[in-house]
């Protein structure tokens, strides 16, 4: 067994225990070390942001884009906003213990579904120093240990929230070991917690398509998948041309670093004004890549190649395309899209009602922005990513996500014939 190896097998063992110990843990004691944590994020914000400077820093040197760089930054407001999700979550019911169903058999016995934390989560991220806060606050409510590893780009700021969180969970009389953070940046301790099978009980990844891909290549152990957002933006041709206008350019523009940032616009060949929308992405500073025919509306387009309707951009470029109507529209998000959120612009509810049907997307929206792909907006909290697979979770993972069950079976005495 390798130096990492031994590293990666003690953590887990004391994440084990630390689970252990959560698991007898009240609601209440859990709520507490949340907003403790909250206030000592707020106590350390100015420890924070000098670390998140020093990996500023290193980032720019490095040549990270502009989309990256702020993903990775912190500042007064970001750092406030990250404190305040994790009192957040503190204020969210507790899914654990929560009795999904309930029947009452023939022979008496009483059976119980009961949500159960899963154990010991290793959490696998890149750049979003945020998701240090985030991971650890919703792993503590849901009654797991949690094993971080972020990314190099992000290693001090990394540091520097998991110390605030420690500071309030311990505070509140729960153990540290409840969330560690791997001490060094080397590629192998990713390798050794993917081949933790037994003593890490799921692991998640949440980054680009490299990290996820090895993850799921390699890994002997659960994986809870979030692949990249290919998000698209259909523009049917009964759409308002103003509401069509105004969630595109927020869909793409509002901040193109994210995950739910629509990638790929498809706009119907029977829709009255696709050269606006064009030009209203074009004026709001953003690159257009386009098919033949949106390249003769506007001069400024530039030509889509094959690779575009592929590419997660995280940044101010889009790919554009007429399609023949909404059968087109689908057909082109299930050969390209990434199973994260796509959304229909349409005044035609029954239109809108076959859309939502037959994506099989995540998320599937009607008249709004796939910048509302996020947690928060769907009122669970912080979240751990967006799970674009169809097993165990879909979507935002919050609390829920991260639980799985058992049964109680509650008898008098039944025995068998």
């Amino acid at each position: 067994m390798t130096d990492t190896e031994t590293l990666v097998k003690d953590m887990a063992a004391r994440a084990r225990g630390a689970a252990r110990l959560l698991a007898q843990a009240g609601d209440a004691a859990k709520s507490e070390a949340l907003k403790r944590a909250a206030a000592a994020l707020r106590t350390r914000m100015a420890e924070i942001i000098a670390a998140n400077g020093i990996d500023m820093e290193a980032g720019a040197r490095s040549g990270l884009s502009a989309a990256m760089l702020d993903r990775l930054k912190l500042d007064e407001g970001r750092v406030a906003a990250v404190a305040a999700a994790v009192e957040q979550v503190a204020t969210l019911a507790d899914p654990v213990g929560q009795i999904i169903d309930r029947r009452t058999q023939a022979n008496g016995l009483v059976m119980e579904r009961v949500r159960v934390p899963v154990g010991v989560l290793g959490i696998i991220y890149e750049s979003r120093p945020n998701v240090t806060a985030d991971a650890a606050a919703l792993g503590l409510r849901s009654g797991n240990a949690v094993i971080l590893r972020g990314g190099s780009e992000a290693v001090n700021s990394n540091r520097a929230i998991h110390a605030a969180m420690v500071d309030g969970i311990t505070a509140a009389g729960l153990p540290a070991d409840a969330v560690q953070i791997v001490p060094t940046q080397d590629r192998a301790a990713v390798g050794a917690m993917l081949r933790a099978q037994g003593a890490i009980d799921m692991i998640i990844p949440r980054g680009g398509k490299s990290l996820v891909a090895r993850v799921q290549d390699e890994a002997r152990v659960p994986v809870l998948a979030h692949l990249d957002g290919i998000c698209h933006t259909y523009i049917h041709r009964d759409a308002d041309p103003a509401m069509a206008k105004a969630v595109v350019i927020n869909a793409k523009m509002r901040r193109t670093g994210i995950c739910g940032a629509t990638e790929t616009l498809l706009i119907d060949q029977d829709y009255a004004a696709p050269g606006e929308l064009v030009a209203a992405l074009l004026d709001a500073g953003c690159e257009v890549r386009a098919d033949d025919v949106l390249m003769e509306l506007d001069a400024r387009a530039v030509s889509a190649d094959a690779d575009d309707w592929d590419t997660e951009y995280l940044d101010s470029v889009i790919s554009a395309r007429i399609v023949a109507g909404p059968e087109d529209a689908m057909e082109h998000i299930t050969r390209h899209g990434s199973h994260h959120t796509d959304a229909i612009i349409t005044s035609n509810e029954a239109v809108a009602a076959r859309f939502l049907a037959e994506v099989d997307s995540a998320i599937v929206m009607h008249n709004a922005s796939t910048q509302y792909a996020d947690g928060g907006e769907f009122g669970l909290g912080a979240e751990i990513g967006i799970a674009t697979g169809r097993l165990h979770a879909r979507g935002p993972v919050a609390l829920e996500g991260l639980t799985t069950y058992k049964w109680l079976v509650h008898g008098q005495g039944q025995t068998r014939p």
